[in-house]
């Protein structure tokens, strides 16, 4: 009997369906991967790849996260993944750090990890597979799954740097998130399970209760590693076995438990809000069962309608939002995962100032708009041709896809049994999935999503604002759902092409000039514009354009047109070209890859764009039309004014907003053009005919651009484009530079204490000192050197030494215009009643660079660090690109041994000392300290 019902259902599957689609056929999987379980029950993953040559990343998955903590341990998933860096068997102390940075890697940027509510992952990216460091990181592997020394001295010294990662990422977001939580969680263990877990907890925790943790949960049965690179796979798979298999497994484990979010049958409601937040969300959502089993044919119909839902809704809201009436500055609609045991289909509203009740209504509007007549036939025709040309261009860059995206797949197919698909094979599938499509596929799916039961809703309010009641919302759902008058989506845009209105003719090539240093091609059009053309494949199937030409914001002369100036941009974004506006052009754009940004900064202007070989000619569509067809829609004005006004609200009580507004009045005063606050004055002096005067200046003459072409993209192919389009753009052969504006700070040496008022108190520190310097080569990699061995300094002594921060950020840079200037900065956050001693240690530090006291493991790490990521760039064709425009634009071969190798081998502690001292000598300083008021000190 069982086997005829299956026969039944497979049968009704393939009628239904056209073809022979076995709907419960599992997803193929991708066999590149190696995967494999040691008796002791580690899992392990093997992916080769030589997207980043001689190089290998290494992972290991944690089935550990903060939910499984007692009440005594809150915090300790987290602070355990903290202790990882601080002490293993075979590497004691910092020797993790201290090992790896020896061969270029940084810290925060190769060597990380992350403690979520359910998973603990550690990274070591793009490790060199020289010199045996294959076999160190596997160790530190080895390590980090059963060999955590957890001393007593580390562990104190680390509470203090987790409560200054509190305390930095404290604010009025984060406390109101934390409120909702017993809402989003259905009042389980979740609820109070936040990965950073309790300060009470973190400062005072015994011993015993971390160690017990990492006994009870640090276990083979649940961890994964992966090794990503250019690797041999077999000897990696042998090493595993060999050095992994003689980790115990704990005996008698305790058992991982997966929470349940139980069902609700009423809508579940929190109202939450915060001092700092002067700017509403309102949040729908609806839970339901993740069920964790391998994924099948049906699961990834699914998931693509779930994809196809969102994008095309998406499309309607954004429709709405640009219009100036509209009551909400966005909605964004998400389907994905909530936590382990369950998925969740929410509605995130960004009303307008007051405008809760409205924004919510109108928004689950459009929502049960789709639950009750679906979606067009030309909305879905447009978004299969989207998502298979997402497909294809995936498809063609396989093999370049970066280590960190291998990763992902891996920790998803560990943690919650995503299958590590046959992208290729997949791809077949769907296109089969798409050919059956029918319209009330889509309605069917939707209803899935869009049920009674399991709903919630977290109302971010504002305080003495009119914020959404639970009354209010239940009286618009129980409307809108009951709403006979609603009436189907009209779709009434018919297939047109960027040009279709637009008479074009087509210019020529003048001359054509090889340069065999670069292998680089350069064009000059009849229109007199320059292209440098390089051919490289690196990244497969991607084309990237750069032009470029100088003046920007350097001349204008009056100072009134500057604020308009610095929204010019956004404003032609949000217009459309030509006569289409953005919802129009994103249906003509749909599935096509070329994208288009402009930028107009102090002394410059700039096109960037990429596409893949095949879309490079719309691409091309994209830079004439913004030449010769510009748009300027005042409605999109007053959209983007009604957006920064909500942004003003939004800041107008943030702490890090005000810290930032403090420091620019303090550098440059109340009435600086350049440096203006943003306020209801600056909104209003955003002028529609000022912004497109300065667009029309500003990107009046082509022929000024100097082009770069870099990518997948044959010559014989590329010509006959820029012929028909570049070179068709009307030029007036006008030459422009930039002129020098004087920007300079109030006075020259600030010394300044700004107190404000916090809920949790906390300094925020800012210190910076600039001088003139000529731009050279050697000076460009003394500064950068100077910036990075000043970081490792401030990481030992603020944050390992003191526990007085989570991390000082530090940036050194040389500037070659509109100035020749050196700066060297520094900001942290800290606990304001040991501010002054650190600031002291940074003082101390610099000045210890200064005078010749630089440590040579310093140097060395950061040399090498230099060399590593030199080469790894080599791997992309980005490299290229900034090789191409370096050679033109700044009259140099980055190739050139003599403008990498030579200076950056020639760095030493005489040399970076003696700049240092240079530097710090009579330099333009400031040091700005936010601080609590405490007793109304004002």
């Amino acid at each position: 009997m069982k086997k005829i019902t299956t026969l039944i259902v497979l049968f009704v599957t393939v009628c239904t369906y056209g073809q022979s689609l076995d709907l419960q056929k599992e997803i193929p999987s991708d066999s590149s991967f190696v995967k494999g379980v040691l008796s002791n029950g580690l899992t392990y993953y093997i992916k080769h790849t030589h997207v980043v040559k001689d190089a290998a990343s290494y992972y290991i998955i944690q089935n550990v996260g903060s939910v499984l903590e007692e009440d005594n341990q809150s915090g300790l998933a987290h602070f355990l993944e903290h202790m990882a860096f601080n002490g293993t068997k075979h590497f004691p102390g910092k020797g993790i750090l201290n090992t790896l940075e020896e061969y270029g890697a940084v810290f925060g940027k190769d060597i990380n990890a992350y403690t979520s509510f359910d998973e603990t992952v550690y990274n070591l990216n793009h490790i060199p597979t020289k010199d045996g460091l294959v076999d160190t990181c596997l160790t530190i592997l080895h390590d980090w799954s059963n060999e955590l020394l957890l001393t007593e001295e580390e562990i104190d010294a680390e509470r203090g740097v987790i409560k200054e990662e509190w305390r930095t990422r404290d604010n009025g977001n984060m406390r109101a998130m934390v409120k909702s939580l017993p809402v989003l969680f259905n009042n389980t263990k979740y609820a109070d399970r936040m990965p950073i877990g309790s300060m009470d907890v973190v400062e005072n925790f015994e011993y015993s209760a971390l160690r017990s943790f990492y006994h009870d949960w640090y276990r083979t049965d649940l961890q994964a590693i992966a090794i990503i690179g250019d690797v041999d796979v077999h000897a990696i798979e042998e090493k595993i076995k060999q050095k992994f298999s003689k980790i115990p497994a704990v005996e008698n484990p305790k058992e991982r438990y997966i929470i349940e979010i139980p069902d609700n049958d009423k809508m579940q409601y929190a109202f939450v809000t915060d001092k700092e937040l002067k700017t509403a969300l309102v949040t729908f959502g609806i839970r339901r069962k993740n069920a964790m089993e391998n994924e099948t044919i049906a699961d990834l119909k699914s998931s693509l309608l779930n994809a196809m839902i969102k994008s095309m809704f998406s499309t309607r809201m954004e429709e709405i939002r640009q219009k100036p009436d509209a009551p909400f500055l966005g909605v964004r609609l998400n389907e994905g995962s909530h936590s382990r045991a369950a998925m969740q289909f929410s509605l995130d509203v960004y009303p307008k100032p007051n405008q809760q009740y409205e924004a919510f209504k109108l928004a689950m509007q459009e929502l049960n708009r789709v639950v009750k007549f679906g979606f067009t036939k030309p909305e879905i025709d447009r978004t299969i041709v989207a998502f298979k040309s997402g497909y294809e261009n995936y498809i063609s860059k396989l093999d370049d896809r970066p280590h960190k995206k291998y990763a992902d797949l891996i920790v998803k197919n560990y943690l919650n049994n995503k299958t590590i698909a046959d992208f290729e094979k997949k791809y077949d599938i769907v296109k089969s999935i798409f050919n059956t499509l029918r319209e009330d596929d889509f309605l069917k799916q939707i209803k899935l999503l869009y049920t009674e039961k399991n709903r919630y809703l977290v109302v971010r309010g504002v305080e003495g604002n009119k914020n959404l009641t639970e009354d209010d919302a239940l009286a618009i759902i129980n409307s809108v759902e009951n709403d006979k008058t609603l009436q189907p989506y009209v779709d009434a845009f018919s297939g047109k092409t960027l040009v279709s209105d637009v008479e074009i003719k087509p210019g020529s090539i003048q001359s054509e000039t090889y340069n065999e240093e670069l292998d680089a091609t350069t064009f000059v059009l009849s229109n007199g514009v320059k292209v440098h053309y390089k051919f490289a494949d690196k990244n497969k199937n991607s084309v990237k354009l750069k032009a470029m030409s100088y003046g920007g914001k350097s001349l204008i002369e009056d100072n009134s047109y500057l604020t308009s100036a610095n929204h010019t941009i956004e404003l032609v974004n949000n217009s459309g070209v030509g006569n289409y506006n953005t919802i129009e052009m994103s249906k003509i754009l749909a599935g096509n890859t070329a994208r288009l940004s402009l930028n107009i900064s102090d002394i410059s202007e700039k096109v960037n764009g990429s596409a893949t070989p095949k879309d490079f000619e719309v691409l091309m569509q994209r830079v004439y039309m913004q030449f010769m067809h510009p748009r300027f829609d005042e409605n999109a004005l007053k959209v983007f004014k009604n957006n920064l006004n909500h942004a003003l609200k939004a800041k107008s009580e943030n702490i890090g907003s005000k810290i930032n507004d403090s420091t620019l009045v303090t550098l440059y005063g109340f009435n600086n053009p350049r440096h203006r606050l943003l306020s209801p004055e600056y909104i209003e002096d955003i002028s529609f005919e000022k912004v497109k005067t300065i667009y029309q200046d500003r990107f009046a003459d082509v022929s000024d651009f100097e082009f770069f072409i870099v990518g997948d993209i044959k010559k014989e192919d590329l010509k006959p484009v820029l012929e028909n389009y570049l070179a068709s753009i009307e030029t007036k052969n006008n030459k422009e530079d930039w002129v020098y504006k004087e920007d300079n700070w109030l006075n020259d040496n600030i010394k300044k204490d700004i107190y404000l008022k916090m809920e949790n108190p906390k300094a925020t520190v800012r210190i910076a000192y600039k001088k003139e310097v000529k731009y050279t080569q050697n000076n460009y990699y003394l500064t950068k050197a100077l910036g990075d061995i000043l970081k490792l300094r401030l990481t030992a002594s603020l944050r390992e030494s003191e526990g007085g921060t989570y991390g000082a950020g530090v940036g050194a840079k040389l500037s070659k215009r509109p100035k020749e200037e050196a700066v060297l900065y520094v900001s942290f956050d800290c606990n304001p009643d040991k501010v002054e001693k650190l600031v002291e240690i940074v003082h101390e530090e610099m000045h210890a660079i200064a005078n010749d006291n630089i440590k040579e493991e310093d140097l060395t790490k950061t040399k090498t660090n230099y060399f590593k990521e030199r080469e790894q760039q080599k791997n992309y064709n980005s490299y290229d690109m900034n090789v191409l425009t370096n050679y033109f634009r700044e009259g140099y071969n980055m190739n050139d041994p003599e403008n990498f190798d030579v200076p950056v081998q020639a760095l030493s502690k005489k040399h970076i000392s003696q700049f240092a001292k240079k530097l710090l000598d009579h330099s333009k300083s400031y040091e700005i300290i936010a601080k609590p008021i405490i007793n109304n000190k004002d």
